[in-house]
């Protein structure tokens, strides 16, 4: 099936779930902060919000294509207030405990900025078919992986932060979930999938996962959009990237931003050392010669210690690690970004990373991660948590005179 057969034919299914994305009269628009702690009342438990949300479209035609996919732009869509949407998310979880409180810390710098800060937002999210069918999480209650409320705790989370910009992975619920309800929120999305994705191995399947990149529209116009299937050792690999050059509206300055995944497990540390090369080369590509600013977002499925990520700070882009800049010396990753129990052991890893020009861009505000006693026992995924990943988000501004080696 060509992409544009596959656009003809879900369509329809978007807009019948866009249409039906509506809220409940007992929701109007409420003044102050998206993460505020009220929850509307939901009358008999389903309002055409929640409808919406409950729903699983039939993804059968996006599980069988195998090339890159752009949705088309909603224009004609009516937007969510995304205050709203926050609500009806909380009124679903209102039997689940509230979502962990992370604050951002404030990283002074001496670069100041006449625009607003760029939020990103780097998450791998759990595809749901790997959470249900593949990950073996030995603690965690079958019940808190349920996709109808898990879907809530994910939107939650992102609402929260309220990203300029989105990077995710191990997304397999781009068509029915994120892309329709995102889309309305004001966001452009990119998605591509492994070509041989897991999820496509377990039952009742939501289709196959890969990478999604999501932008504000008001804050961005997209330049240019390239999907990338990495490779190693001269072959092609199941994994993929897609990188966008944004021109931001405020300053007209451009921003290259890639999202990634590389290969997971212990023993592909050279397999995975190739695929990064192979995404650099492309970045060096991309960017002209390091000219443009550049973000990478990945869950890179490396410790600090693999070549990968030595490569990534010592390439000729002049690449720095956000999440460094938390540590008392700004010089160390965080203890962990994931921490799992799976029933063949326990699992306390750094993996996922915010790299950034650190010549043209300055960091100036990290969220915190979770702490040990707010993660549990248990681990994650949880009741409180969607993912076994913790999601990673910076504020970013251009340097007002950047020395020519971003």
């Amino acid at each position: 099936m060509n992409l544009a057969g596959l656009e003809v034919q879900l369509s329809p299914l978007w807009k019948a779930l866009w249409t039906s994305c509506l809220f409940c009269d007992c929701c109007p628009a409420k003044k102050g902060r998206w993460d505020c702690r009220c929850a509307c009342s939901m009358g008999n438990g389903t309002s055409r919000l929640y409808s919406a949300l409950a729903k699983t479209l039939n993804s059968s035609a996006a599980s069988q294509h195998r090339e890159y996919l752009e949705s088309p732009d909603p224009e004609h869509l009516e937007p969510i207030d995304p205050k709203e949407l926050l609500e009806e998310c909380r009124a679903v979880l209102h039997s689940r405990p509230p979502r962990f409180q992370r604050d951002f810390v404030d990283l002074k710098t001496d670069c100041p900025s006449s625009h607003p800060p760029i939020r990103v937002m780097q998450w791998n999210i759990l595809a749901q078919a790997l959470g249900e069918g593949k990950d073996n999480f030995a603690q965690c209650p079958v019940e808190a992986l349920k996709w109808e409320e898990r879907k809530c705790l994910i939107l939650e989370e992102i609402l929260a932060y309220q990203p300029d910009i989105l990077c995710l992975q191990e997304v397999d619920h781009y068509f029915d979930t994120f892309q329709p309800l995102l889309s309305r929120l004001g966001y452009r999305g990119t998605f591509f999938p492994k070509p041989w994705s897991p999820c496509l191995d377990v039952e009742h399947n939501n289709g196959p996962d890969g990478c999604a990149l999501f932008f504000l529209q008001n804050r961005f116009k997209l330049v240019h959009s390239t999907n990338i299937r990495l490779t190693a050792m001269a072959l092609k690999t199941n994994q993929v990237a897609i990188v966008q050059t944004l021109e931001c509206k405020e300053s007209s300055q451009q921003l290259c931003v890639a999202v990634t995944h590389l290969k997971a497990r212990s023993g592909w540390e050279q397999f995975r050392s190739a695929q990064g090369c192979d995404l650099l080369r492309n970045l060096q590509n991309l960017t002209q010669g390091a000219k443009i600013p550049l973000i990478v977002c990945g869950d890179f499925n490396a410790e600090p210690t693999e070549d990968v990520y030595k490569n990534f700070a010592s390439s000729s882009l002049n690449l720095s690690s956000a999440y460094k800049l938390l540590s008392p010396d700004g010089q160390s990753e965080p203890p962990y970004t994931s921490w799992k129990i799976r029933t063949s052991g326990e699992y306390r890893h750094t993996l996922d990373y915010i790299w950034y020009s650190k010549h043209s861009l300055s960091v100036r505000a990290a969220l915190d991660l979770l702490t040990e006693e707010q993660i549990g026992a248990s681990r994650l995924p949880s009741f409180n948590y969607p993912s076994d990943h913790l999601s990673l988000v910076c504020d970013f501004s251009f340097n007002n005179e950047p020395d020519g080696l971003s």
